[in-house]
This record gives C-alpha cells, structure tokens and sequence, in this order.
C-alpha cells in the first residue's frame, strides 16, 4: 500500500528528546516500511525518519505558538494537498481530522493521541464520515460518548532495541514534570519504601519549572535524585537498572510509552491505576497497580521479587512494533475495501 503519515508540526520525527507521539510514528513508519509499503511522512523539515519526507516548516515549531490553531491548519492543509494520490492518509494531528480531508482526497484513519474529555470528544464527533479515528486504549475509547471508534491499537515499540537490565537498588521516574505526572507522589512512595529515587525529565517549559522548584527541588537529597532529560541511550541504562519503574499518574493518560518501554528493559512498573495503565501492567506479575501512596511503597518493596524475564516476554508479545504495524495494516485495508463508515463502532471503546 502506499500511506500517508502525518506528524504535528511542533516536534520532529523522531523526536530528539521528549516526544511520546512523535516516537509512536517513526516507529510505524520504520515498521511499515519493513513491511514491504511505501511510506510518505509529512513532518517538521528537521525530521530524519528514514521514509520519503515533505514538510512546510523547515523546523519543529517546539512549544505552541499563540497562533497555534493557525500553524497546525496550514501544516494539515499541506499535508493532505502533498499526500493526497496515495491510498491512505493516517493523521496524527489535533486539527487534521476535522480540517484535512476533502472531496475526492484518500481514505483517513486519525489517531486521537489526547483524552477525550476537556470538550474533545464533542468536537471529534463532528469529524467527517469518511475518518476513521483510532483510540490508542481501550480506556481512552471507553471515555469517548460520541465519537465513532474505528479501531483500538496499542502503541508498540521496537522491543530488540531496549537491551534487558539486571535490576538495581534504585526506583526511578521518568517524564516530565507536572503535578499530573505524580512526581512528588514518586518520592513519597520512595521514600515511604527506603528505595533511592532517580528522576529523569523533561523541566523546559514554565508550569514544568514552577512545579519542579515548588515540590521536588526542596526534597532532592542523597536519597532522591534529578538528572534532568536524559537522551535515549542513558534513559534505556537507567530503566535497564532499575529496580522499578514509578508512575504515580494523577490523570487518565491515555496510553504511557514510558511503561513498555520499562517492560522491554525487564524492569517492573508500580503505577497508579488509572488511565490505561491497566491494559499495560498485569497486576503481580510485570508490575503492579496501586490506588494511594502506601499502596505504591508497598509495591516498590515488593517488585524485586518479580520476574524480570516476564516483564520483557509482555513487551515482546503484547506491544511490539510488528503487533502494532499489523494492527494499522488491517484497518488501513479495511478503510480502503469498505470506506471509513463500515468501521464506526459506538464510541464504547469496541471496534
């Protein structure tokens, strides 16, 4: 086949540092690839994301500009134009499904990266008939009361490239910080269980420095450490030797690619129940799911005692790039052979 990819313009493909989405897409370009299809990505300039590429900023944008809404409908309004003879667009914008398709223009299949409270769902409900859009969990899905679901799929990563770590006698957090990630919650955990605590993250933007000096600066200390963010090679060893993964989430995140990422390492993950973490971590065997800060420490203590082999089988066998890259096949061949309304399911999260 030969498939459209579009990125948002604000981060490049891959991206250099933090970027969950971003990281998604070049692995599903690289995976379609392999699989004999011809990919086009319509990306930032700065992209390196070995597949054809176009673009019309010549550099990732970095945080939203006050002009936003405008940047992205000119970005989307290039890319369908520069995509538009191939025999399916995935879009991976926020704007794109709403904006991007027109008469005569490929198939759509939209990834909805984002939750769908907050006023989403009511504005991708009214997305053209001839969108298929996927949620990335079947939580994510749940959440949608209106919007019609095509598809439910993972995110996968390329599991052969996180080497598998021998455990260690630190805990550690990565992501960035924001009180929705729960990093003040990881240190209490921590320190609740007498486990050191490494913190690695993104700290750029200026609710992420408001919160890092208010709540975490004060508690660093020999037993709590921040190494700010890490690049992709350092953040493998840090989770490779880790004796678990923290991620004491405050919200409904819709999916968590810093939890497969762990797994793929044999590293167990401790995470809050919520959001999709469920559909990742199965309880007491690669991690386990707490409700309240003493429920993470005692998870903390008790995740030595995991098998760390069975942590890496699950991202092997659950959320691999080859699982995801056929997922996306099979609806991209079904949006192709039946149109995009044959798909819609409820918005119950079911395909």
């Amino acid at each position: 086949m030969r498939i459209g990819l579009v990125a948002p313009p604000w981060v490049a493909v891959p991206p250099p540092g933090y970027g969950g989405t971003e990281v998604v897409i070049d692995h599903l370009a690289r995976g379609l690839v392999a699989r004999g299809h011809e990919v086009r990505l319509f990306a930032s300039g700065d992209s390196t994301c070995p597949v054809e590429r176009s673009s019309l900023y010549p550099a990732a944008l970095g945080i939203w500009p006050d002009e936003a809404a405008l940047v992205e409908l000119r970005h989307v309004s290039a890319a369908y134009h520069a995509l538009a003879d191939l025999d399916v667009i995935h879009d991976h914008t926020l704007l794109g499904p709403l904006a991007g398709p027109r008469r005569g223009s490929a198939p759509v299949v939209a990834t909805n990266h984002h939750p769908f409270d907050r006023g989403l769902d009511d504005v991708l409900s009214g997305v053209d008939e001839r969108v298929g859009v996927i949620a990335i969990s079947a939580a994510q899905a749940a959440s949608a009361k209106r919007t019609r679901i095509a598809a439910v799929i993972h995110h996968g990563i390329d599991v052969a490239a996180f080497p598998v770590g021998a455990g260690g006698d630190y805990a550690v957090f990565l992501g960035r910080m924001h009180p929705d990630k729960g990093v003040d919650l990881a240190i209490d955990a921590a320190q609740l269980a007498g486990i050191p605590l490494v913190i690695a993250g993104k700290c750029t933007e200026v609710d992420e420095r408001a919160y890092f000096a208010d709540r975490i600066r004060p508690r660093l200390g020999p037993a709590v450490d921040f190494i700010g963010e890490v690049a992709w090679r350092d953040k493998v060893a840090l989770l490779g030797a880790a004796r678990c993964l923290i991620n004491p989430i405050r919200w409904n995140e819709p999916f968590g690619m810093v939890m497969i990422e762990s797994l793929a390492c044999g590293t167990p993950v401790v995470a809050s129940d919520a959001g999709a973490a469920s559909e990742i971590v199965e309880q007491g065997r690669t991690g386990y799911l707490a409700g309240d800060v003493t429920e993470l420490a005692a998870a903390v203590m008790a995740s030595g005692g995991l098998d760390r082999g069975a942590c890496r089988l699950s991202a092997r066998l659950r959320f691999s790039t080859e699982r995801m890259v056929a997922e996306h096949l099979s609806l991209y061949e079904r949006i192709v052979r039946d149109g995009p309304s044959r798909l819609q399911g409820g918005g119950d999260g079911r395909p």
